[in-house]
């Protein structure tokens, strides 16, 4: 994703940063997001058959302590130990606790994790990413299964403006572009302009540095097509529109369970696997509106997600 990798898939107010990138230029979740404001807390369930307690972790920023906050909930409804060590840092800080041990489990990004591991992957779907992955992790450390749920970067334009172009892919701006003024983060210009020229043919009219604006720029009518990410809650706010990629352009950026293969057993493991079956990224976009528009309490959402999902 452009600037963000351990942000808020479709939505409505994203608590974004500045941040390091994937290979493909993408941002990177867990290094750029707003802290959070949740302080760490420990919980412990009934206890599970192995009798160890998983660490579960988390970056600080609010959608990874949401994350975080449904894995931890998922485990103890299943008897498993928890404790929980939330808003802990960027991805340098919690890769390290997780090979030490010292955390269990983690909320991952796929693709944002591949860039950090191999800064010259070029994989972009989640199966090729995640096939990269497995080969690149070091022994004892694993993912299990990708939610489709995703955190990445995203073209979006007005409900106005697609309907007035007729657009629903970026494919679809061929022909187009030269009259559009696009918006997103400072960076997006120097990281994207070429790709978006190779890749689908596209030069745009003007480039402006909209940053945490560009939602709100789309709608105003300041540009026309802006850099969004796709678990911002403002998509959904302002009625946006987040267009197909069918080149791939951004990379995969699946809600992944990273984990200590250690310290977590069978059953720890199917519980984690159950989430991803479960949370797309419609779904998380409107928790985390719950989370950064409404301002409840991250593990109250978590709890009522996983109750409706039939998971506790």
């Amino acid at each position: 994703m452009t600037p963000r990798p351990v942000r808020i898939a479709l939505a409505v107010a994203l608590l974004a940063g500045a941040a390091a990138c994937s290979s493909s230029g993408g941002s990177d979740p867990l290094a750029a997001k707003s802290p959070a404001p949740a302080p760490s807390t420990s919980a412990s369930g009934a206890g599970a058959a192995s009798g160890k307690t998983v660490v579960v972790g988390s970056a600080n920023f609010p959608e990874n302590v949401l994350l975080a906050s449904i894995y931890s909930q998922a485990l103890q409804a299943k008897g498993v130990k928890v404790e929980e060590k939330f808003n802990v840092g960027s991805r340098e800080v919690l890769y390290g606790q997780l090979q030490s041990g010292a955390l269990t489990v983690l909320p991952e990004y796929n693709g944002a994790l591949l860039g950090y591991l191999d800064a010259k992957s070029a994989a972009t779907g989640k199966d090729a990413v995640n096939t990269e992955l497995k080969a690149k992790l070091p022994a004892g450390l694993a993912i299990l299964d990708s939610a489709a749920a995703e955190d990445k970067d995203s073209l979006t334009v007005s409900q106005e403006t697609a309907d007035k172009l007729g657009v629903k892919s970026i494919a679809d701006l061929a022909g187009k572009a030269q009259d559009l003024v696009i918006g997103g983060p400072p960076e997006f210009k120097s990281r994207r302009e070429q790709q978006l020229k190779d890749v689908y043919g596209l030069t745009f009219k003007e480039w402006k540095p909209t940053g945490d604006t560009t939602a709100n720029a789309l709608k105003d009518g300041g540009i026309q097509v802006g850099n969004v990410f796709t678990t911002d809650p403002k998509i959904v706010q302002l009625k946006l529109v987040p267009l197909d990629d069918p080149k791939n352009l951004f990379s995969s950026q699946n809600v992944t369970p990273l984990v200590n293969t250690a310290g977590l057993d069978a059953t720890g493991t199917a519980a984690l696997n159950a989430v991803s079956a479960k949370l797309d990224t419609a779904g998380l976009t409107a928790l985390m509106k719950r989370v950064a528009v409404d301002k409840e309490d991250p593990s109250a959402v978590a709890k009522s997600w996983l109750k409706g999902a039939g998971l506790s």
